[in-house]
């Protein structure tokens, strides 16, 4: 969407409020031992207080209130009451909700308790990398530049972009014009980023695998060559200067 008036900017802040806090809490909330759809349902409820609706159940059906992927999974997987936690997981949530008619998305991929099977390196790399690419995202800038910025990034670290996983425009529904900004250089898009324009920007860095895979259970996607993927997300509005970061109370750069 574009922000063309002062009460739709203070709509998308509140819907960025909503999914921000929850991812937050929801990471805070994460401990070993607990089950996928223990910690779901804790993000349900502050969704819930805040008067949001998951984006994913209402857009696809899809069976859980947020996503949570866990060590190989890379995106989409399952809240389920059979998949426990364990220390050292590789865990990412994305929740994406509406709240009065907007659209707000965000997602981070962190480790649970002590680092013991060396994901942070990754989880770090991903941080940095959506830090440079917001910043340097304006009105003007292609969307192909962004990519090829996030992957020569992701390189000069050792690692690759899954290239059929992108952000996308949104505010109205949940995926809006554009559709793909990618990971990568696509040479082929000349779309260019507006002023004013509401986009959920993300990065999928990987170790080993460069496009991702759904799963027999229809949802959940691992990498075509196995290993990790770190994924963080915040939506922004773009501007002629600094974008305004709607979820950046996440406090994924802190």
């Amino acid at each position: 969407m574009s922000i063309n008036k002062e009460s739709e900017l203070i709509g998308m802040k509140k819907a960025g409020e909503a999914v921000a806090c929850t991812l937050r809490e929801m990471r805070n909330y994460a401990q070993p031992g607990m089950t996928t759809k223990e910690l779901d349902t804790y993000g349900a409820k502050i969704l819930e207080d805040f008067g949001a609706k998951s984006a994913p159940y209402l857009t696809y059906g899809f069976p859980g209130w947020t996503c949570i992927s866990v060590n190989n999974e890379f995106c989409h997987g399952i809240p389920s009451d059979t998949r426990i936690l364990k220390e050292g997981d590789l865990i990412n949530i994305d929740v994406s909700a509406e709240l009065d008619g907007f659209w707000s998305d965000n997602g981070s991929s962190f480790v649970l308790g002590e680092d013991v099977n060396k994901h942070q390196k990754l989880i770090e790399a991903s941080k940095q990398i959506l830090h440079k690419a917001i910043y340097n995202i304006k009105g003007g800038v292609r969307i192909s530049e962004i990519g090829h910025l996030i992957e020569t990034e992701a390189k000069k670290r050792g690692y690759k972009v899954i290239k059929n996983l992108t952000g996308h425009g949104i505010g109205r529904s949940l995926h809006e014009e554009p559709s793909e900004i990618a990971n990568y250089r696509d040479r082929f898009n000349l779309t260019r980023f507006k002023k004013n324009s509401v986009v959920a920007i993300e990065t999928f860095i990987s170790t080993t695998s460069s496009y991702a895979q759904t799963l027999n259970d229809g949802w959940t996607m691992v990498g075509n060559n196995g290993g990790f993927m770190a994924q963080h997300e915040h939506t922004i509005v773009v501007t002629d200067g600094k974008p305004i970061i709607l979820t950046e109370m996440n406090g994924v750069w802190e």
